[in-house]
């Protein structure tokens, strides 16, 4: 299946049904009097969050939404029936926004989540409405209700508890095919990753979703490359593991460079706990590793997270997705650090304004 993450359409809801002008006519029965009903309602669109999605594929090949229109008021005291609902299926994840795509209607995190975007019109009054002391047969009856209609834009932010950032070719896809049961294209050229993907990781007897981002480059937040726009994946995890290539040039550079477009991307991406580890280290010899692993610590002093007051950086780690060596490690540790930012958000730890790894 083809994944999609952000679609743009049309949604109308139904108009109100008109209200009917009738009068009671039946043999022997003088003075019937009024008896036109109330139109009825037009129908409404509704978004709803359910299980078993994971993308936005199904607006890709239908664009426009319109709810039912009311039926019209009948006599005999009749009213019109209630127009059809439209309910749109959205993942779990899924963000409304208004047609300038800034301004956020809703934000769906829970399955079983709902919201009426679009609401029917009402319907109109019957003459049977209008009767009064003075008035007694009545010859008038109200239209119904125009329904809204908007363009609005959906936007899907994968639920992850944590998500994989760095270089193109950084190792990120076969870390996740070694960790988890997911089956991620894997080759030796830049930008396997095309698409967002996520994995169930199980480590000492838990499990965590873990999301695959495509690699960033030197100006992606200009549109180079694939861009920055699959950063929005990453916003609700609570802990990044940010893997460098240990065959790379310079290990820190590299890690600058991400850190730069995690920086210009905002949302407060820069100051998510992080976990930071040299991977493809069975590709290189001993002293080269060595030597990126300083690299690599001199760059998260200088380009890392703000620390805390009094707190140190943690070195990086060093794995290898191939060999599993040190795999282990860098799991237990990004899961303590999921658990700590768990613990704050719940308020059991007074969130810190900035946090050092």
């Amino acid at each position: 299946m083809k994944f999609l993450d952000q679609a743009k359409i049309y949604i109308r809801s139904g108009d109100g049904g008109a209200g009917a002008v009738s009068f009671r006519r039946e043999k022997f029965i003088e003075f019937g009097g009024p008896d036109g009903g109330d139109g009825g309602r037009g129908g409404d669109i509704i978004a709803r969050c359910v299980d078993g999605l994971n993308t936005l594929i199904d607006y890709r090949y239908q664009q426009h939404f319109k709810a039912g229109t009311g039926m019209h008021g009948m006599g005999r005291n009749r009213a019109g029936g209630k127009g059809g609902t439209i309910v749109m299926k959205v993942p779990v994840g899924t963000q409304i926004f208004e047609e300038d795509n800034e301004t956020l209607i809703a934000d769906l995190t829970e399955v079983g989540q709902e919201i009426v975007i679009a609401r029917g019109g009402n319907g109109g009054f019957g003459n049977l409405h209008f009767t009064t002391s003075v008035n007694r047969s009545p010859q008038r009856a109200n239209p119904g209700q125009v329904g809204e209609e908007r363009t609005i834009w959906l936007r899907l932010k994968l639920i992850a508890d944590s998500g994989l950032i760095g270089l193109p070719n950084a190792g990120k896809s076969t870390f996740l095919a070694a960790v988890s049961a997911a089956k991620p294209k894997i080759a030796d050229y830049p930008f396997t990753t095309l698409h967002p993907g996520l994995g169930v990781v199980r480590v000492d007897d838990r499990e965590f979703v873990l999301a695959d981002i495509p690699g960033l480059i030197e100006g992606a937040h200009e549109g180079l490359g694939l861009g920055d726009r699959f950063l929005g994946h990453v916003e609700r995890c609570r802990a990044l593991l940010h893997l460098v290539d240990a065959g790379s040039e310079h290990a820190g550079a590299a890690y600058k460079t991400v850190r730069t477009e995690l920086a210009a991307y905002g949302n407060g991406l820069d100051q998510k706990r992080e976990i930071v580890a040299l991977s493809k280290c069975d590709t290189v010899d001993p002293e080269t590793l060595k030597k990126q692993m300083e690299r690599l610590k001199r760059a998260i002093r200088t380009a890392g997270p703000t620390p805390e007051e009094g707190a140190k950086p943690a070195a990086p780690m060093a794995l290898s997705s191939a060999t599993t060596a040190g795999v282990q490690d860098v799991l237990r540790a990004l899961a303590l650090h999921m658990d700590l930012a768990r613990a704050e958000e719940a308020a059991l730890l007074p969130p810190p304004e900035s946090w050092r790894p």
